[in-house]
């Protein structure tokens, strides 16, 4: 005597649906180091408390800022390599006082240009407007 019918397609749709979670868990796209970064730019902006910051320097698409938040003085460099086009021609322009954006839970998370916001200042002429709905 053997399992009944019911129970032998109990167990066969079990393991069908075991192997499919574990291959779609194995083989599921990974987000790329870029897709990881564009969601850290986007969840700051959505999240983030604005502050006073100072580019400091510009090296291509680097961009090292400073700002202070709680006393602490913070200094870092955000990559804008996938936002070039928002940036001027002319990079030195963007050489002084800037708006950032900081995570409050962790305020050395910050940024001060992403795909939705710029704190670039106005005077930075030539920088190109995204479309709200980007």
């Amino acid at each position: 005597m053997g399992l009944p019918t019911w129970a032998l397609a109990l167990i066969s749709v079990l393991l069908v649906l075991t192997a499919g979670a574990i291959g779609w868990r194995y083989w599921r796209r990974r987000p790329t180091a870029e897709e990881l970064e564009r969601l850290r730019r986007l969840g700051v902006n959505k999240k983030g408390k604005l502050g006073d910051g100072e580019i400091v320097d510009v090296d291509g698409v680097s961009i090292v800022y400073s700002y202070s938040v709680a006393g602490v003085i913070y200094t870092t460099t955000q990559d804008a390599t996938s936002l070039q086009e928002d940036l001027p021609v002319d990079r030195m322009t963007m050489v002084g006082p800037v708006m950032i954006k900081f995570d409050p839970r962790n305020p050395a998370n910050s940024i001060v240009l992403c795909e939705e916001w710029s704190g670039l200042r106005a005077r930075q002429s030539g920088i190109p407007k995204r479309p709200a709905n980007v």
